[in-house]
Parts: C-alpha cells; structure tokens; sequence
C-alpha cells in the first residue's frame, strides 16, 4: 500500500463532489428513498463486522442518486455511495439493490482504491526506472521510447487489469456476506446478475482486456459463495 486511509478518504470526498457538481440528482423521492433505507442497513452491516472479516471503517457515509440511463455505481473510499437510476429494472426491489450497494461497499472496505492507485503508482516508478537504464546505455538508448511504450503495456494488461478483476470477485464475496448480515436474502444477487446479463447480452468484451470477470464467471462464482453468505441472513 503506498496510499494511506487518509489521503485515500481525501481523494474519495473530493471525487464525490466533483460527480455530484458534474451530474443531475434524482428528484424521484421512491428511488432515493429506497436507497437511502437499503445504503444504511448495509452501511450498519459493514460498521458492525464478524469477527476476522474486516475492520470496521467508521465512515461518513452518503448517498446520491444520479438521474442517469446508466448501469453504474460506486463506493467512493469514505463511504461515499453513488447509484444511477438506470440500474432500478435491473435491481427491481430492495435485496436487488443490497446487491449493487454491498458490492460497492465492499470495494471501499477492502480499500481496493488504494490498491489501485498503489499499483498505478508502482508501475509507473518501475517504468521510468527501465526508462533510465535503456536511455543511459550507449546500446539500447535508441529504442529508449519505444521500450517504454511497450512496458506500459505490459504494466497495464499484466499487472493492473488482472489485480483488478481479482479486486470485482472479491467485491461479490463480500457483497454476498454484507447484504445477508443486513437482512437481505443473498441468493436474491443471482437473478440481479441474470438480468444484468440479458440487459448487456454483449458482456464487456474479452475478459483478458476486461477489469471485471465475464458475466458467466462471476454467476458461477456468485451461486457458490450464496450457499457460505446464507450462514449470516437472518430475515428482518
């Protein structure tokens, strides 16, 4: 980790703020209200861990709702939850929803920005490092630019699309756990899935070149972790 909690909590809130001065809240008082109800119980859930899963953030959480055909949201470090409202046919009630809000929760508890911008970070060090070496030798100074481009690349497609698919599988994992320490049936995160499929029948396209896992890995992998998250569901 070469960020720490508070500067990643800094960059969190001012990256809130920025989606909140560039986008357009939903005035839709059953959207925001169902949100709001759903993004608190997980919020609890992820304030009040079992034991060895996590440490609780304490976070000041908040929830926007952006008026927006797209199917999208995050959990900004700090507990900042952003929902688009072209994800409601795809939640379709409040354990659909506890779905999307604990996957993205989970993404802010296990710090995966962090990771992410700690890899960015090393990976840039490594690549100025090869930079210098190839520039300094008589030999290789030449293809100097070239090299760099290329090792780009392979930071990239090597290093940080893959950490970042692991960082999603996880994600769901947690999400799982999460929604059924929050009262919310996990088996519900299935149908959210199928849907989300038929809605984008194309996938993301090769998972190689993807930061998330295809559609027909992360239902396989979903369907196993229910039968584990159902150990801590217990109907509200």
């Amino acid at each position: 980790m070469l960020v720490s909690e508070a500067e990643e909590r800094r960059l969190g809130a001012l990256a809130f703020r920025q989606v909140q001065a560039r986008e357009t809240p939903s005035h839709d008082e059953v959207a925001n209200e169902l949100i709001e109800k759903v993004g608190k119980r997980i919020a609890a859930a992820a304030e009040t861990p079992p034991p060895n899963m996590w440490k609780a953030p304490h976070y000041d959480w908040e929830f926007e709702v952006i008026d927006k055909r797209t199917l999208n949201a995050s959990c900004l470090p700090g507990g900042k939850v952003i929902v688009y409202t072209g994800l409601l046919p795809i939640t379709q009630n409040e354990a659909g929803m506890a779905t999307v809000i604990g996957h993205e929760v989970a993404h802010a508890l296990a710090r995966h920005s962090a990771e992410r911008l700690s890899d960015q970070k090393a990976a840039r060090i490594a690549i100025a490092l090869a930079g210098v070496a190839l520039a300094v030798n008589q030999r290789t100074s030449s293809v100097a630019p070239l090299a760099m481009a290329a090792l780009g690349v392979g930071a990239m497609y090597g290093v940080l699309l893959p950490m970042s698919r692991t960082q999603e599988s996880e994600a769901d994992h947690i999400g799982l756990i999460l929604m059924a320490l929050a009262g919310y049936d996990p088996s519900e995160a299935v149908g959210v899935w199928e849907r989300m499929r038929a809605a984008d029948p194309g996938g993301r396209g090769a998972t190689w070149l993807s930061t998330h896992p295809s559609t027909e890995q992360r239902l396989a992998d979903i369907r196993a972790w229910v039968r584990e998250a159902m150990k801590y569901y217990h109907p509200p």
